[in-house]
């Protein structure tokens, strides 16, 4: 999805942020599939962080479709 910056309109690039050395997850809140959904897991998903290139602000995304 094409998300712009809402302080400058160029379009946010895509970029990588660790916190001690593993990816951003977020947690959907809606129950797993099999065993460990019947167990009360929850789903995660990778979170989709961009930058403004021009301004440097930085969001975070959970996908709205995950895969």
């Amino acid at each position: 999805m094409d998300r712009r910056c809402p302080d400058c309109g160029v379009t946010m690039e895509e970029i990588t942020i660790r916190a001690g050395g593993h990816s951003l997850t977020g947690d959907t809140g809606k129950t797993r599939e099999g065993v460990l959904g019947t167990l009360g897991m929850t789903e995660n998903v990778d979170i989709k962080p961009v930058a403004c290139p021009e301004c440097g602000l930085t969001r975070l995304y959970l996908p709205t479709d995950p895969e």
